[in-house]
């Protein structure tokens, strides 16, 4: 018997022993006496019918992801020709989120997709249980809303559909150590899989300069979980797996998921603006070093130090100055800038932070605003014209690029293209473009103009394959499709 479920037992029998006794009830007549069953008094029995009925709670709304792309495939036996390019297929998970077909997933499950498609696990009317050998799912096409790399988060959606089962995110404040979680997904490809653990840690750094802050779980997760939902008991989302720390490749209980804070936050961003705002409140921070805290004669040789507060900021206006040293954040220690800058990424504007500081040797709080920190795309928005800058055969919107907007696009390879502001939101294309992407080239002609896409377009034949060579997150990629499917 595992260590956990032993010990579980442990606490879980002597409770059962008491129920046992209690639940003798008087039926009929007097001094006629009626147990319970079995089925009711066995604690196994009773964990086994509480995780068999939170699994077909959730899984109606684990879907898996099938991505088609380019990468590559290895390399050719001809000493000269090197690196092989080809056609990739992978498969990867996602939750949804909301009833309208929005399914979660991670950046990297759809990263360089030129198809992405979504495998709903319930057919409508269909009883057939999800892990038996006769489960057939509904294959949708989808497109993607947009990701989030830095958190390792996507919004994909597929359309037409409605009342679709979704799950809700946990209060992720409310996480703790040794909690019973559940890892749902696809691993190795084995739709809808579930496996059971306990939250190992809710707050654990894989890079120590890095913000993002991960859950810790024992759940077991394989290639082929990432994107796919832990839940809690209740069947809430507590974090997105997104990797394991593996020597073999496969589960060795180091699973590592997306926190539900980062999750909820990402999702409203992606979903309202199709890029993701960070929040601010106005200060830099950075770390207390040895030689600092004793040149500066600070009460603590380490942890983390305003080291700057931003004119009009919303922390100028509650008081906060230079030189203050960050103890917690909404209650929770802070000893590192990464942790500090995580906590940042878990609100959104209009939040207060609650921010405990030292002032010499003088304890104080503050409640601050969180402030939205503008985004480029979103300044350039205001230079679109929905009639002029609709690409209909792509469903975008776009706007030309000329020297004042390649100023502005820090990182462009070249001051030319399409910047791709929107999707048109009537739009039921497939075309693999995000807000951000710059369109670079058709076919292996320059885009330098709309008008120039636009009749690019028109002259490429029906169902006749097209190659967009395209800028996204700073590197260059080719996007091909069909036009039939526009």
């Amino acid at each position: 018997m595992p260590k956990s479920l032993y010990h579980l037992l442990t606490i879980i029998s002597p409770v059962a022993d008491l129920l046992l006794l209690g639940s003798l009830t008087l039926v009929g007549c007097p001094g006629r006496l009626s147990a319970q069953t079995p089925a009711e008094t066995d604690p196994l029995r009773r964990l086994d019918a509480s995780v068999e009925a939170l699994v077909k709670k959730v899984s109606p709304s684990v879907v898996q992801i099938a991505v088609t792309g380019y990468g590559s495939v290895g390399e050719s036996d001809r000493v000269n020709t090197g690196l092989t390019v080809g056609r990739q297929r992978a498969i990867g998970s996602g939750f949804i989120i909301d009833s309208s077909g929005y399914i979660i997933t991670n950046a990297h499950v759809v990263n360089n997709a030129q198809q992405v498609q979504v495998i709903l696990p319930i057919v409508p009317g269909d009883s057939t249980p999800s892990g038996s050998l006769g489960y057939r799912g509904v294959v949708l096409p989808a497109h993607i809303v947009g990701t989030a790399p830095e958190a390792d988060l996507a919004v994909i959606k597929v359309d037409g559909v409605t009342n679709l089962s979704s799950l809700p995110l946990a209060n992720y404040a409310d996480l703790h150590q040794g909690q019973i979680v559940f890892a749902f997904g696809s691993p190795q490809g084995l739709p809808n899989s579930v496996t059971m653990g306990v939250l190992s840690a809710t707050a654990r750094q894989s890079d120590p300069d890095s913000p993002m802050t991960y859950i810790q779980t024992d759940a077991p997760i394989n290639p082929g979980n990432s994107g796919g939902p832990l839940v809690d008991v209740d069947g809430k989302v507590v974090g997105v797996n997104t990797f394991i720390l593996s020597e073999s490749g496969g589960n060795e209980g180091l699973g590592f998921a997306i926190p539900s804070a980062v999750v909820k936050i990402t999702f409203q961003q992606i979903r309202e603006f199709g890029h993701v705002h960070r929040g601010e409140i106005g200060v830099a921070v950075q770390s207390i070093s040895l030689s600092l805290a004793t040149s500066l004669n600070l009460s603590r040789n380490s942890g983390v130090i305003i080291s700057d507060v931003l004119p009009g900021g919303s922390a100028e206006a509650v008081g906060i100055r230079v030189q203050d040293i960050v103890t917690s954040v909404d209650g929770t220690p802070v000893n590192n800038v990464p942790y500090f800058r995580f906590q940042m990424m878990t609100h959104s504007a209009g939040d207060n932070v609650h921010l405990e500081v030292l002032r010499g040797s003088v304890s104080l709080a503050y409640d601050v605003r969180m402030m939205q920190r503008p985004h480029q795309i979103d300044q350039l928005a205001a230079l679109v014209d929905p009639k002029n800058s609709l690409v209909s055969p792509l469903g975008i919107l776009g706007i030309e690029i000329d020297t004042r907007i390649a100023s502005e696009l820090p990182g462009l390879r070249d001051p030319f293209g399409i910047l791709v502001v929107a999707r048109f939101e009537d739009s039921v294309t497939e075309a693999p473009l995000i807000s951000g992407d710059v369109i670079r080239t058709l076919n292996g002609t320059p885009m330098t103009t709309l008008e120039r896409l636009r009749s690019a377009l028109q002259a490429v034949p029906r169902g006749a394959p097209i190659t967009l060579q395209i800028q996204g997150d700073e590197r260059l990629m080719f996007v091909s499709f069909n036009l039939d499917r526009l």
